[in-house]
This record gives C-alpha cells, structure tokens and sequence, in this order.
C-alpha cells in the first residue's frame, strides 16, 4: 500500500460516500464535507452498508471523517475530489472556494459525469492541478475511472491522480482531451440514443431492447470490446456491415421527443413507476438488487485475485 495521504471528499451523496469509502479502504485518511445535515446523518449507516456488501473490516470507517464546514474536510489534503450535483455554477464555486483552503501543489479533481473540467477550474489562477476523476457507479463497486486532461492540466497531475487510484485497485484510463461525455457516457449515450428511436418508431418494445443487449452482444463486453470484437471479426467485415447499417442509425437533433414526451408527462423512470417500461416497488428493488449483487461479487473475485 502506498504511503497514507490526507484526502478530501465534497459531497457525501450517491458517489461522495462510495469514493470516500474506496480511498479510505486503501488506507488513506479522509474528509467528507457534506452541507446537508440528513445526508450527514445517514453517511455513516450507508458506509456500514458497503462493508457488509463486500465482507470487510468495519474498521476503515474509522480512516472516514464528517464534517459540516469544507475548511475542515480538507485540511491538509494533498488531494480534494468533488461529488457534488452537476451544475456548472455550483462546481466552479466549490472549486474556487477550495483554491484559497488547500495547498498550492493539493490535486483538485471533479467527479462530473459529462461537464469539462475545462470550464470548471476556467477561472482558477492555477488551472494545471485541475483535473477530472469520473468514477462510474457505485465507484466502490466498479473499477473504471477516467481521468480527464484539461487544456492546462499537467502530467505530473495526471500521472499522481492516475497512481493514486490504480493503487486504490481502480483501473484508472486517460483521456487527452477534455470533451462533454469524456469516453463511456458518449458511447453509452449513443447505445440510448438508437434504442429511443428503435422504440419510438414501434420496431420493439424497450424489454425487447434490453433483453437484446443482455443477452447478445452485452453477454460478452465484459471481456471484449468494440475494437477487439472489429478486429477480431475483421475490419473488411466491419466495413461492410458499416456501409449497409450506418446511414440508418438515427440522426435526431438533440434528445429524442419520444424521450421529452415521457419526462413531460412525469413518466421519469423506476421512481415515478413507469419510464420506457412499468415498475412496482418490488420489481424496482428486485433489478436494485440483482445489480448490487453482481458488482459485489465481481468486485470480491477482484480482491481475491493474488
């Protein structure tokens, strides 16, 4: 294990508390500054949660801090990683806050799902510690993490941040250019956009659509993926099927309206009931839980591993 550092967290919600979990596993010491006194109060309850999920010692908790004030969560930090809601004006605000708290030479990572870092640290004095750390969820759970170059950020930032959460048994990638999406949302996005519009021109229904996904090509994306499966079936197949397929994959300008007709009438999904498809309480919870097992188990194979 690498030397324990001193690790500050922002936010201590969805992600918050599964990366102050993750560093505080790998034995660093950390702060959550959460400014909802709720979420505080929950913190430590959902914490014991991963611990009973993945069977460790409850004592790491103890490496996890809470706090109500930001200076005190990250005092001394060499690193800072901010979970906080993705809205640009709140983030660039907590970054600027956490400019004049930390060391000068303190790593100031953002966990956004699709915002640049670019535009976050757009107004520091020093943009090159800036950079981005977006951990997919539950980030205690799943181990990629992409790490996003802004135009200012170093190599030596990079190259840090990537270290830390290798050493943390993340599989930490780089990504060169800072662009909304960085990598995994813009190909998971892309996989929504055509099955909305499969959807919404009546060619199948959304079970259909996931059960397509499951069980055919998502059964081996686990260890295969789309560049491997072009090479290894061949480009010249790739190409052809490409010259066929690509021009009728849809085009829609910005998000489908069969996606707003759904938000404007209140159908948002597992939480209002009905989204694409229908959902009682105990089939929300039953595919909660099918997930949470199934990360769990492939992350304790993970540990195990000599």
């Amino acid at each position: 294990m690498s030397e324990p550092l001193n690790i500050g967290v922002v936010g201590g919600g969805l992600m918050g508390h599964g990366i102050a979990y993750l560093l505080a596993s790998a034995g660093h010491r950390v702060g959550v500054y959460e400014p909802s006194a709720e979420t505080r109060a929950s913190l430590p309850q959902r914490l014991r949660s991963i611990v009973e999920l993945l069977e460790e010692r409850s004592e790491l908790i103890e490496r996890i801090s809470v706090h109500d004030q930001l200076a005190d969560a990250v005092a001394s930090a060499q690193f800072v990683f901010e979970a906080a809601p993705e809205k640009l004006p709140l983030k660039q605000k907590i970054f600027a806050e956490l400019e004049a708290l930390v060391a000068p030479d303190t790593i100031l990572a953002s966990n956004s799902s699709a915002i640049p870092s670019t535009e976050i640290g757009r107004h520091l004095k020093d943009r090159g510690r800036v950079v981005g750390t977006h951990f997919w969820n539950p980030p205690h759970l799943v181990p990629l993490v992409e790490v996003i170059q802004t135009e200012w950020t170093s190599d030596e930032v990079v190259r840090r941040t990537m270290d830390l959460l290798a050493a943390a048994g993340r599989q930490p990638v780089h990504v060169r250019r800072d662009i909304p999406g960085f990598i995994g949302n813009r190909l998971q996005h892309a996989l929504k956009r055509e099955a909305i519009a499969l959807v919404a021109a009546g060619i199948c229904d959304a079970e259909t659509v996931d059960t397509v996904v499951k069980s055919g090509f998502g059964a081996r994306m686990a260890v295969l993926g789309p560049m491997e499966q072009s090479d290894l079936v061949g480009l010249d197949l790739t190409l052809d099927i490409s010259e066929v397929l690509v021009a009728d994959l849809d085009r829609t300008a910005g998000a489908h309206p069969f996606l707003r007709e759904k938000v404007r009438a209140g159908q948002l999904g597992m939480k209002s009931g009905e989204g694409f498809r229908r959902w009682t309480p105990q089939q929300a919870e039953e595919v909660r839980d099918r997930l949470r097992r199934f990360l769990a188990a492939q992350a304790k194979a993970r540990n195990k591993r000599p």
